[in-house]
């Protein structure tokens, strides 16, 4: 099940289908959130599926670390704790956080469990199974791409959180009305929760030094810059005199 050679396989399709996502997304919504739409088939309460989307990779990566002989590994499970932070606040904070009665499909939650699943073999295969036992040495937590990753990670999670919560907090019980975020990093970026997430990921690639943790990066990437785009052009209809153009981006300051 992780051996090299079939692990380094998933990696490259992995890798190939991020490729389709990303291109895919730029012509077809991901149907939840802002974006959801009937056609996607039947739905559920959109706290319960993000819960049901977001659960199943906390528990795979558990049971990977779990099931290893390397559960031992203090520098192994500093990277699980970070990984688990995350999924722990997706899972099961974040979605009890959000307002309103909106719907998730259940063609979106199955698709993003399989993604997570997969991710969670790419994550936990390469941590406690693919990668040489001695890859991570004694001083890994003192290297130079630990501390650069870990800060990353922990300010682009930071970013998610604070971004969050400006969305979340846009609305007064009972309004309808639509606003264009502001502070944060909304001053530089229309997605900066999308940001946050990106930068988080990016962290987690160097701070593990993986190419799995690379893969998913650029998956983050490629899932989100689309659905960026979309929420950017939204935007421009919706508020023309609010948006500068100029200065605030759709997911990467100064860049796109």
């Amino acid at each position: 099940m992780f051996s090299v050679q079939t692990f380094t396989i998933v990696l490259i399709v992995m890798t190939v289908m991020a490729v389709v996502v990303f291109v895919s997304l730029f012509f077809v919504d991901a149907g939840y959130g802002r974006f959801y739409a009937p056609k996607w088939g039947p739905a559920i309460d959109n706290r319960l599926g993000w819960m049901l989307m977001e659960a199943p990779v906390f528990v795979a990566m558990l049971l990977l670390w779990w099931l290893s002989d390397r559960r031992e590994d203090g520098i192994r499970l500093v990277f699980l704790l970070l990984f688990e932070l995350h999924y722990f606040h997706r899972a099961f904070v974040f979605p009890w956080l959000m307002r309103g009665r909106s719907k998730m499909p259940l063609s979106i939650i199955g698709t993003a469990v399989l993604f997570n699943t997969l991710n969670a073999y790419m994550q936990g295969g390469w941590l406690f199974y693919v990668s040489p036992v001695d890859y991570y040495s004694a001083d890994w937590l003192t290297s130079v791409p630990f501390l650069v990753g870990t800060a990353l990670f922990l300010l682009g999670m930071g970013v998610n959180i604070h971004s969050d919560r400006i969305i979340r907090n846009l609305r007064k019980p009972g309004d309808t009305a639509h606003y264009l975020p502001r502070g944060g990093m909304f001053r530089w970026v229309t997605s900066a929760n999308y940001f946050g997430e990106l930068v988080e990921w990016t962290g987690f690639a160097i701070l593990t030094w993986s190419v799995s943790g690379a893969v998913f990066a650029l998956w983050t990437f490629a899932n989100l810059a689309p659905r960026a785009a979309r929420i950017y052009n939204g935007y421009r209809q919706e508020f023309p005199e609010q948006l500068d153009t100029r200065t605030t981006k759709r997911i990467i300051p100064f860049i796109f």
